[in-house]
C-alpha cells in the first residue's frame, strides 16, 4: 500500500477518536474505544513515517490528502 494512504487513514482515525474520547469523559466512562482507535491511528501514522524515505514534513500532509483523494476519484471513473 501507499504510505500516503497509511498517513491519511491514521490521521482520520486519530481525528475520529477525539469525539469518542470527549463523550466517554463527559459520561464518566473509560475511553476504551477512543484509546484503541487512537492507537491504531498512531500505528498507521508511524508506519507511514517509517516507510517513506525522508519521512513526512508538515507541508507534505495536505499533499498526501490530495494524492489519496485523487487516487480514489480516479478509481471510480
Amino acid at each position: 500500500m501507499n504510505t500516503d494512504l497509511y498517513m491519511v487513514m491514521g490521521l482520520v482515525l486519530c481525528l475520529l477518536a477525539v469525539p469518542s474520547l470527549l463523550s466517554a469523559l463527559v459520561d464518566g466512562r473509560p475511553p476504551r474505544a477512543a484509546a484503541i482507535t487512537a492507537m491504531i491511528g498512531l500505528g498507521l501514522v508511524s508506519i507511514a513515517i517509517g516507510n517513506r524515505p525522508g519521512g513526512y514534513a508538515l507541508r507534505d500532509i495536505p499533499e498526501a490528502f490530495y494524492h489519496v483523494a485523487g487516487d480514489i476519484l480516479m478509481r471510480w471513473r
